[in-house]
């Protein structure tokens, strides 16, 4: 799956993902920190999953904290909080919306 895609991906169906094509096209060129800052908070972890760094994780949850009231106490939270925990295996599709 690629990068842009795997980040504005908001569900999937069997071996397709749905990606919001609006935020994809006007986010996608931004680093994880870059999305973090915007307040991108699933797109920058997707991001950070995908190039496989913690300290990137560690990161947004600073960001994250500073931004927010609620507290994220870890990094494995971070990622239970959005949703994402790796890249899914076997998707063959887009569908854009």
């Amino acid at each position: 799956m690629k990068r842009d895609n795997f980040l504005f991906t908001i569900g999937y169906q069997g071996d397709t993902a749905i990606v919001d094509a609006a935020s994809k096209k006007k986010y996608a060129k931004l680093k994880t920190l870059e999305l973090a800052l915007k307040g991108l908070f699933k797109p920058a972890v997707c991001s950070a999953i995908l190039n496989n760094s913690r300290e990137e994780l560690e990161s947004i949850k600073k960001i994250y904290n500073e931004k927010n009231e609620e507290k994220i106490e870890s990094v494995e939270a971070l990622k239970r909080v959005f949703g994402v925990n790796e890249v899914p295996e076997g998707i063959e599709k887009v569908l854009f919306i």
